[in-house]
């Protein structure tokens, strides 16, 4: 039985790539590591806790990711801020895990030459044009906006620095917008759910042509899972579905599938450096790996992900209010 490491384990993804792991994969033994902060809900895993081993630490604790990095096989190394609206107000949290945590991963993951996975962002390549025909590709260079963005590009700089000087066993891959069921409520999709089953109207920055490339989590998950199996040591892979759509309209998507009228929602003021579009070429995974997305279909895994949010009141309604103050002051 191989021993799996999954940092983040309580965040979006990491708790999504637990459970996938957990129904597809008996061959892991899985330890998870989250610090707990405000977008790790101790909830997200309680009802498989007793499957797994939880250590609730800091990644930039060198001495507790030591000993951790020590008894496990394989590292997937999903802990990182996240949102781009907490990184414009206060970029230190960013630069601290993002970069420090990833550094503490690396340099443990050195010592006891353990393989590693690094999860990474399409934002760290900045943004494209509405109308360009063009995606990000693995030779696309880095150009982030953002201080969140800035910090995903240092830590993968870090991961190929530490492969070439120091031959670490280590992949990375960049994705795109995931979506799906236990995604915090100040991300776009949540958020706009959550508003309207609690009778608000959703909030879209600025006009909402701003384009995002969507893809469900267990999208994202299973192709992680494709690069430990073949992936080549050293190698990027991106990791997109080909779900290219405007804010406007997923909110349109959401307002109908929630039985809303389509002017259901007010416009606030567009957020600072708000990247124009991403989108993803996934050529490589798919032709030298042979993944392939299982949920195709957008309009479906909106629709799943809306009834995940609506029987799961219990699970973000905590949430949802310390969210909604939050965003009152970057809204103003």
């Amino acid at each position: 039985m191989s021993k799996l490491l999954v940092t983040g384990g309580l965040g979006f993804i990491g708790s999504n790539f637990v459970r996938l792991t957990l129904k597809e994969r008996p061959e892991y033994e899985i330890t998870v590591i989250d610090n707990m902060t405000y977008a790790g809900n101790p909830k997200t895993l309680e009802d498989i806790k007793d499957s797994i081993t939880f250590v609730k630490a800091d990644i930039t604790d060198e001495k507790i990711i030591d000993k951790l990095v020590a008894k496990n096989d394989i590292i997937v190394h999903f802990a990182a801020e996240s949102h781009n609206d907490n990184s414009l107000k206060d970029p230190w949290p960013f630069v601290n895990t993002n970069i420090i945590g990833t550094f503490r991963i690396l340099e443990a993951v050195r010592k006891y030459e353990k393989r590693l996975h690094h999860i990474s962002t399409d934002e760290v390549y900045g943004d494209l044009e509405l109308n360009d025909s063009n995606k990000f590709s693995e030779k696309t260079p880095y150009n982030p906006s953002s201080p969140y963005s800035s910090t995903k590009a240092s830590s993968d700089l870090l991961v190929r620095a530490w492969v070439r000087s120091f031959g670490i066993k280590a992949t990375i891959s960049n994705c795109s917008n995931n979506y799906g069921p236990y995604q915090h409520v100040e991300k776009f999709i949540p958020r706009q759910v959550t508003n309207i089953l609690n009778n608000e109207k959703p909030k879209l920055y600025g006009s909402g042509e701003n384009v995002r490339d969507w893809i469900h989590v267990d999208d994202h998950n299973s192709a992680v899972h494709l690069i430990l199996d073949k992936g080549k040591i050293g190698e990027t892979y991106m990791i997109g579905a080909d779900g290219e759509k405007s804010n406007k309209e997923v909110l349109a998507l959401i307002l109908s599938f929630m039985k809303r009228e389509n002017d259901f929602y007010e416009q606030v003021s567009d957020r600072k450096g708000h990247d124009l579009r991403y989108a993803i070429d996934a050529k490589k995974i798919r032709s030298e790996l042979g993944w392939k997305p299982k949920y195709t279909n957008f309009e479906e895994g909106l629709e799943a992900t809306i009834s995940w949010y609506e029987n799961n009141r219990v699970w973000w309604e905590e949430d949802k209010k310390t969210t909604e103050i939050r965003y009152e002051k970057i809204e103003k």
